[in-house]
């Protein structure tokens, strides 16, 4: 799929196609990250969701537990 560079206000972006945004769920205001290698560009969605963040505290706490437990006391 092939998008074009275009100027966007004072600025210069991409369109993303309506069945893309679709597909991956996304909207206006959505995050995604931009991944800059030597031979590409991607973008990439950046979940910022609660439930992931609390999923990966839950991830550190259960692998430091004995270590939070001395600090607690």
């Amino acid at each position: 799929m092939n998008v074009t560079v275009r100027k966007i206000g004072n600025s210069e972006g991409i369109i993303i196609p309506k069945e893309v945004l679709e597909r991956h769920n996304l909207k206006a205001g959505d995050t995604l990250e931009l991944v800059d290698a030597p031979d590409t560009i991607g973008l990439k969605v950046k979940d910022d969701s609660f439930e992931s963040q609390m999923e990966a505290a839950r991830k550190v706490m259960d692998k430091y537990k004995v270590a939070l437990q001395k600090l607690a006391e």
